[in-house]
């Protein structure tokens, strides 16, 4: 009886295939999970050439596993790595061949700040190591740029800032290109209109910004993760047009503010900062025209002051002048009297020598005629020469004067002390004596004396006779008569 009753409910088990069953679950979990969002951490994270993202998403308690399609990876907001905590949005899905299921994914955040904190500050530690943050990348602000550039929304009170803020401080062109600034593609599409102003050049018809302002209203932290993004970040370091940031709120703080060459509390500092105050730059001109006046002024009644010191130190040069014709005039009439009087004194000196023979008279004479020739040309030479130097005066300063006054003076005294020098007067005056005998004929040998002979003894001031004692007579050897 009881065979027959096992065998009964046996024949009323519904008999299904693989695929019945693979059908069945599937159509369950998707039914029941049709939109999820799980928690978890990353891991076992792969992504194919194809371009589709399998991972597992991990806890305490278990393991699934989770597949982003290509699609869907292309949309994403951010960029999946292991470790990191996220929660992915999707359906559940089974995969008959497998028995298995899993989480079709196609949206993923990040779990809370705190992930979304430590996956900025880890990229953050990476780009500062790379040198994208440092000092030395930083561009200066232009003073007055022609063209700005804005990246932003074209939607909201942060366009209508920037615009009415420099507007009234400094008109100037403004390009605007708008984006989006949060959600999916928001990174993507501010990376590519920092790169696309960058590519502006001469052949372009629009003019190449000369600053850009990045900007955004304030938001919660993941409204502002576009700004956190490695793609927007290294655009804006590697921009070689000046960027000025101005992301949120002044206590919010992005990775582009590290990145970027400014960075501005709000949309309307940045404005600010890109273009100055066309009546504060009036009023500092018209300061700096002010202190350059003064100090002109000053300047020129100092040099002035200086020039009149100068003058006042100056001589008289009219006055010299004529003290130095005068002068020149003067030594002229002098050195006309002098040299005649100069060779008389001369003649005369010569001519209180009485000839001692006519060697010396011969030689008085040629003395004579040197003098007289030397005179001549002298006293020609020099009128000559006076002449020429009152015609020249004006071109000559009194130092010039002096120093041929000198050469002149010089000359004319070696002249004399040649003469001085050759004259028979002057080796008389040196002790030296002419003797003669009562003829007159030169003696110059004692051994042909014999005693009682008269000499004549010729001196620097005068003569004097002598005669010769008896030679055994040492005691006396000129007794003067």
């Amino acid at each position: 009886m009881n065979d027959q009753l096992s065998d009964s409910m046996t024949d009323n088990i519904p008999e299904f295939t693989v695929g019945d069953i693979s059908t069945a679950i599937k159509r369950i979990l998707e039914g029941n999970f049709s939109r999820v969002k799980v928690r978890g951490e990353v891991t076992e994270l792969k992504q194919y050439p194809s371009g589709h993202i399998y991972f597992s998403l991990k806890d305490e308690q278990g393991k699934l596993t989770a597949i982003i399609w290509r699609f869907t990876a292309a949309k994403l907001k951010m960029q999946l790595e292991n470790g990191i905590e996220i929660v992915a949005t999707g359906k559940i899905s089974s995969y008959g061949e497998r028995s298995s299921y899993q989480l079709i994914v196609d949206q993923v955040d990040y779990a809370g700040e705190g992930a979304m904190l430590a996956r900025i500050e880890k990229l953050r530690k990476k780009l500062e190591e790379e040198g994208l943050f440092a000092q030395e990348r930083k561009r200066l602000i232009p003073l007055l740029p022609q063209t700005v550039g804005v990246i932003t929304s074209p939607k909201g009170a942060v366009l209508h800032d920037i615009k009415t803020t420099i507007a009234r401080r400094f008109p100037r062109d403004i390009i605007i290109w708008p984006v989006a600034v949060q959600g999916d593609g928001a990174a993507e599409q501010i990376a590519l209109a920092i790169e696309g102003f960058n590519q502006f050049n001469s052949e372009t018809q629009i003019s190449r910004p000369d600053i850009l302002i990045v900007a955004r209203g304030g938001g919660s932290l993941e409204d502002l993760m576009a700004f956190n993004d490695e793609r927007v970040v290294r655009a804006a370091a590697n921009s070689q047009i000046p960027l000025i940031s101005a992301v949120g709120h002044e206590t919010d703080t992005t990775l582009i503010d590290f990145a970027s060459d400014r960075r501005a509390p709000t949309p309307t500092a940045a404005a600010e900062m890109a273009v100055p105050s066309k009546a504060d730059m009036i009023a500092g001109l018209m300061q700096y025209t002010t202190r350059l006046s003064k100090g002109l002024i000053h300047l020129n009644q100092a040099y002035r002051l200086q020039l009149n010191k100068a003058v006042a130190k100056l001589p008289d040069i009219p006055t010299l002048l004529a003290q130095s014709r005068m002068r020149l005039d003067d030594r002229s009439y002098r050195l006309d009297l002098a040299l005649p009087a100069l060779v008389m004194k001369r003649r005369h000196r010569l001519s209180a020598i009485k000839p001692v023979d006519q060697y010396v008279v011969g030689l008085i004479h040629r003395f004579k005629n040197y003098l007289e020739m030397n005179k001549m040309q002298m006293a020609s030479s020099w009128r000559h020469y006076v002449q020429q130097q009152k015609s020249a005066l004006p071109f000559f300063s009194v130092s010039t004067i002096k120093t041929l006054s000198r050469e002149k003076t010089l000359r004319l005294e070696g002249l004399s002390a040649r003469l001085e020098a050759l004259s028979p007067h002057a080796v008389l005056s040196r002790g030296y004596v002419f003797v003669k005998d009562k003829h007159g004929n030169t003696v110059t040998q004692a051994r042909k004396l014999r005693a009682g002979s008269e000499l004549n003894l010729i001196f620097y001031d005068g003569e004097k006779t002598v005669r010769v004692v008896k030679e055994q007579d040492k005691r006396q050897e000129m007794l003067d008569i």
